[in-house]
């Protein structure tokens, strides 16, 4: 799926940190498609601040990157948004992956 830099950092913050097995594996195969690989780092200008450590500067955030992503970690993302959606918890970053991943539902 083609997403963008800023869509793949907030998908590696919404995604559930608890769950059975199986969740969890997904979980964790997921998160390592999403992380930027050191040559997209170089790519989209992704750099650490040495002022504030674990804050990071985006040169490109739009850039796009095919990340693949299967049904059952797409079954996944659509679970996740639809729960902060039912908790009115969704941001205006989340508005694009709902517009991706949970198409033709308001």
């Amino acid at each position: 799926m083609q997403l963008t830099v800023m869509e793949r950092f907030r998908l590696l913050e919404i995604l559930p940190g608890q769950g059975n097995f199986a969740t969890l594996k997904i979980v964790h195969q997921l998160k390592m498609a999403l992380a930027p690989s050191e040559q997209e780092m170089k790519a989209f200008g992704i750099t650490e601040d040495p002022a504030r450590p674990g804050l990071l500067t985006i040169e490109r955030p739009q850039a796009v990157a095919d990340i693949p992503i299967g049904e059952k970690a797409t079954d996944l993302i659509v679970a996740t948004l639809k729960k902060l959606s039912k908790e009115e918890k969704l941001s205006l970053a989340d508005l694009s992956l709902w517009e991706k991943f949970v198409p033709g539902e308001e």
